[in-house]
């Protein structure tokens, strides 16, 4: 095991889960630092890249807070209630320097690993966190998940190269499996009952059970899934989050699907309101 200022494996933490958000926040803090203006709006968002920083600085705060078993409330678990704790944040840290946010985002990292180092090889039970009870591995995966979302708004803000790729995108679903039934869209799940599989090209799969509208998601895949949705992980990524739409990757070659009723790939994204 190595420590929270090596590299391996830290903490409970899966193989790769500890370099990969030392690394994004890194290359995060890179991002931040060659910016000459951190008043510049980030597409596709009402922030600008100083608040969206803070805002990711304040994020990495209350993941490792939660990770030392400090008690931290935001929201209730829904997406509306994260928007309104992630205003009201905001509205009260007047920080919006890129240098110092660099800094803050990386430091606030190290935290969170520094607090699964202490932890060792004991598993603290469930946590809870702003989307729900996870335990540690799901908590460093959403840490991760979320850096990856503001990283990729920053690089678009400031006309750089993003840091999303294949090996961290996996490395997300503990987290995604975890969320998606607290972020499901009940109007538009209503009365589905489909067995989709969903696979990541170059490895990675998981499945979503609905019956009458409910989800059940799941690290297996179902026997005999009605939809087989087989995607480029990167766009697979930005769709969860948001940042992209299915049509697009589609068009692109990005997403195929097969099985015995294919046409229920183009409903999946739909059921789901990214947090």
């Amino acid at each position: 095991m190595a420590t929270a200022a090596g590299r391996g494996t830290v903490g409970t933490l899966p193989e790769g889960l500890g370099d990969a958000i030392r690394s994004t926040a890194g290359e995060i803090a890179a991002l931040l630092s060659g910016a000459v203006d951190s008043g510049l709006p980030v597409p596709g968002s009402e922030w600008t890249v100083g608040e969206a920083a803070a805002h990711l600085a304040q994020a990495n705060e209350l993941m490792a807070d939660i990770a030392a078993g400090r008690q931290r409330r935001h929201g209730d678990g829904t997406p509306q209630s994260l928007a309104a704790a992630n205003a009201l944040a905001l509205a009260g840290f007047a920080e919006r320097g890129a240098g110092p946010l660099a800094a803050m985002i990386v430091e606030q990292a190290e935290a969170f690993l520094g607090a699964v180092d202490a932890r060792g090889t004991e598993e603290p039970g469930t946590l809870h966190t702003p989307l729900g009870p996870m335990d540690l591995a799901t908590l460093g995966s959403y840490l991760l998940t979320h850096m990856l979302g503001h990283g990729w708004d920053l690089a678009r803000a400031l006309g750089r190269p993003h840091m999303v790729d294949r090996r961290r995108v996996r490395l997300t679903l503990p987290f995604l499996i975890a969320a998606m039934p607290r972020v499901l869209d009940a109007s538009a799940a209503a009365g589905l009952t489909a067995r989709y599989e969903i696979r990541l090209r170059g490895g990675g799969a998981f499945g979503v059970t609905f019956t009458d509208g409910r989800p059940v998601v799941e690290a297996r895949t179902p026997d005999r899934p009605d939809c087989t949705i087989l995607t480029e992980p990167v766009a697979f990524l930005l769709m969860a989050l948001g940042r992209r739409g299915p049509w697009g990757a589609m068009a692109r070659g990005g997403v195929l699907a097969w099985g015995r009723r294919p046409w229920l790939a183009a409903r999946f994204p739909t059921l789901f309101v990214a947090p």
